[in-house]
């Protein structure tokens, strides 16, 4: 789950290569293969938070919706982002603070979704830190990626526990570069993305502690880019929601289908162990819009962005047309 801002400008230091998985979306029926079918394009960053999309392209359900999808693989949501910004792809599977950045930055990309939440953060630490609450960490060094949403997870903590960023000293390290810093003491405490959970408290072994935060529910969002028309958007998001529910109904079966469709990005142990830390469910509703105003005005105040982090800035860059069309009850999000 890497998701980085313009803020996600930055690089992150663990860069996988690109991917190119794509899949047919016609059948092998003589009348199916006269059938016409739309190419769509998805940029994707993240195997867990978006793998309605994976499954669905395991389980070919892209064709029964008249579609023929091409899934490109990035590293990160900053990728993914700027691939559908460039016109490389129409759709983006992206976390919801590069979203948040770019509207306040003022590109032109609407929200059609979210796919999934996941509230499982962990602030990674040492018994020799002694570091039992989120109040102990008043004075300490803490080490992440700056301007990611682990930051944002962070300032949470910090005010669940009465404390203030100031409070801390924060030290910009890549995601990959938390567990060594804590094995050598550099760092008190550490923040990452979850692709790292498992490699630290291997590493750390029997010294390795964890605070555990559900104060953040961090989205992964369906984007399109201004390439997108509604009628393709809407069959794109009834091909999600018909994967969503059949992985609810198989769970086994979808992370075969994820850990299939990353072709080695991520481990199958890493995804068996963490797939059940996200709920899917395809949705526009009142908490999204609530994250996105919470994290626009701490991206405005952190990141210096232009945009104003309002309630009409939001739903102008949300299109409930294709998700209403697609699944009418998914959508809860009030219209103004």
């Amino acid at each position: 789950m890497q998701f980085r801002l313009p803020r996600f400008l930055t690089t992150v230091a663990a860069v996988l290569p690109a991917l190119l998985l794509t899949t047919c979306g016609t059948s092998t029926g003589a009348a199916d293969r006269t059938t016409a079918t739309t190419p769509v394009t998805i940029a994707g960053s993240d195997y867990l938070g978006g793998a309605p999309v994976y499954t669905a392209a395991q389980d070919k359900r892209w064709a029964a919706n008249g579609l023929t999808s091409h899934l490109q693989s990035f590293a990160t949501g900053r990728d993914a982002l700027n691939a559908v910004l460039g016109g490389q792809a129409e759709y983006g599977v992206v976390g919801d603070l590069p979203a948040v950045s770019a509207i306040l930055g003022g590109r032109d990309i609407k929200v059609l979704a979210a796919l999934s939440s996941f509230t499982d953060w962990r602030l990674l630490t040492t018994t020799s830190a002694r570091i039992t609450s989120f109040a102990d960490l008043k004075g300490r060094k803490v080490g992440l990626p700056e301007g990611t949403n682990v930051q944002y997870a962070l300032t949470g903590m910090l005010t669940e526990a009465g404390l203030k960023p100031a409070d801390v000293t924060l030290v910009n390290l890549a995601p990959n570069q938390i567990t060594a810093s804590l094995a050598r003491g550099d760092i008190d405490a550490g923040l990452t993305f979850p692709s790292f959970y498992d490699a630290t408290g291997t590493t750390l072994g029997t010294k390795y502690r964890e605070l555990r935060y559900a104060g953040y529910p961090f989205r992964t969002l369906l984007i399109a880019g201004p390439g997108a028309n509604t009628s393709t958007s809407t069959a794109v998001l009834r091909t999600l929601t018909a994967a969503t529910a059949a992985a609810a109904k198989d769970p086994s079966a979808a992370r075969k289908a994820v850990i299939t469709q990353a072709a080695g990005a991520v481990q199958p142990a890493f995804v068996n162990r963490h797939f059940a830390s996200y709920d899917y469910d395809v949705t526009l509703d009142r908490p999204l819009l609530d994250l996105l105003l919470d994290e626009g005005t701490w991206a405005k105040s952190t990141q210096k962005l232009p945009g104003t982090p309002d309630r009409a800035t939001f739903l102008n860059h949300i299109d409930r047309a294709p998700l209403t069309a697609a699944a009418a009850t998914a959508v809860t999000l009030p219209a103004k």
